[in-house]
């Protein structure tokens, strides 16, 4: 009985270790990334405020694109790289991986909805995107943080999730979505959602080194 209780406290201790290195493995991964994202999605909000808040042209909301296209080509080259650093995929990493493979197909199919209804029938529902982006990505990402116990992103996540829902809400009881207080949510959102958590998983990381 003695012998079998040894084995089990050293059978946890080994499990301890594994999920723990493992966590701080995925943490540095998804830190990056999450940089290259808020960044992008920070910049290029801030880039479209500030022109078609200048020339009231709404041509330049087409600058959205860009998070995509820049986003789309980097990030597999930056995860391919860090799978090749980090070695064997862990089951945190298929879970993480699971959950903002998700998001990133929902993103997708709600872009070419939006589309349709503009180019189909002329109507601006765009406003579905800011909703999606702040519920969508905060949820997935208070998800991560609850797997990998990390108050960062459970706590940026909850922030992302509150400005969609007050979005949302401001939607449905048909207030005017004005730029000069959407903008200034969704950047801050982002900035807690994505680069706060972002650099904060980093700096963990480089301490465990």
């Amino acid at each position: 009985m003695e012998e079998k209780k040894i084995t089990e406290a050293q059978s946890l201790e080994i499990i301890t270790e594994m999920i723990a290195r493992s966590n701080v493995r995925r943490k540095l991964g998804n830190g990056n990334i999450m940089l290259l994202w808020g960044y992008l999605t920070v910049i290029v909000s801030a880039l479209v405020w500030a022109l078609v808040g200048v020339t009231h042209n709404g041509l330049w909301n087409w600058l959205w694109f860009l998070i995509w296209i820049i986003g789309g080509i980097a990030t597999p080259i930056m995860a391919r790289k860090q799978r090749i650093e980090q070695g064997t995929k862990t089951y945190v990493d298929t879970i993480s991986d699971g959950i903002w493979s998700i998001i990133g197909y929902m993103a997708i199919v709600m872009t070419f909805t939006c589309l349709t209804f503009l180019l189909a029938g002329g109507k601006d529902s765009w406003s579905a995107m800011f909703v999606f982006a702040l519920l969508g990505v905060g949820f997935a990402e208070t998800v991560q943080g609850i797997v990998v116990k990390e108050k960062s992103l459970i706590i940026g996540g909850s922030i992302g999730i509150l400005a969609g829902v007050i979005m949302l809400a401001a939607i449905a009881g048909k207030v005017v979505l004005y730029i000069n207080w959407v903008m200034p949510m969704f950047i801050a959102a982002f900035i807690c959602m994505m680069i706060i958590p972002g650099h904060i998983l980093n700096a963990k990381a480089r301490k465990e080194k």
